[in-house]
């Protein structure tokens, strides 16, 4: 994948498939530690350890096709950038995701648009809660659409709809003013 947001999004669309209810998305920028890091973090059905010692094996998925490229490919494109990837779940608890990657490295692909991402999933899933969090140095900013959409009224799916471009541009601000 030519952009780390497109692995975000498959990993954001396996938490959905896993039945969580919130979402929560960490993206830290930390030049003085030469790092790049991106947690996500769901309350989904997790995974216990026979799936969990599978879940980077390429051939296996839990869903009803053949192969599940996302996580070994997310694996491999770490370890190219001097990084790791960390999987911890427990059933019924959820699953956590930790990706660390040298920030400076010629292979790391842009985080890409961000943005966009998060309004898929936003739009797609708008009962999920989703919790996203990015961090550059000293600069940080956050949002939650649970009290996202409690501050602006929003009252049903057809008023969340007519919001969706006004909190796109919000979000694009934001990522595009960070320190």
């Amino acid at each position: 994948m030519k952009e780390l947001s497109l692995h975000l999004l498959d990993i954001l669309e396996n938490s959905v498939r896993a039945q969580a209810s919130c979402i929560r998305i960490l993206v830290v920028e930390d030049t003085k530690k030469n790092l790049l890091l991106l947690t996500i973090q769901d309350n989904g059905k997790g995974m216990g350890e026979e799936e969990l010692s599978r879940v980077r094996d390429p051939f296996y998925t839990g869903q009803k096709k053949k192969v599940g490229l996302g996580i070994p490919l997310l694996e491999q494109l770490t370890r190219l950038c001097l990084g790791n990837l960390e999987i911890s779940s427990h059933p019924g608890e959820g699953t956590s995701i930790v990706a660390r990657f040298q920030l400076d490295h010629i292979d790391l692909p842009p985080l890409g648009r961000l943005p966009d991402t998060l309004m898929a999933i936003f739009a797609s899933h708008p009962d999920i809660e989703i919790e996203y969090e990015h961090v550059r140095d000293e600069c940080r900013w956050a949002f939650n659409t649970k009290k996202l959409m409690e501050e602006l009224d929003v009252q049903n799916t057809q008023d969340l709809m007519t919001l969706l471009w006004g909190i796109k541009e919000w979000i694009e601000y934001h990522e595009e003013h960070m320190g």
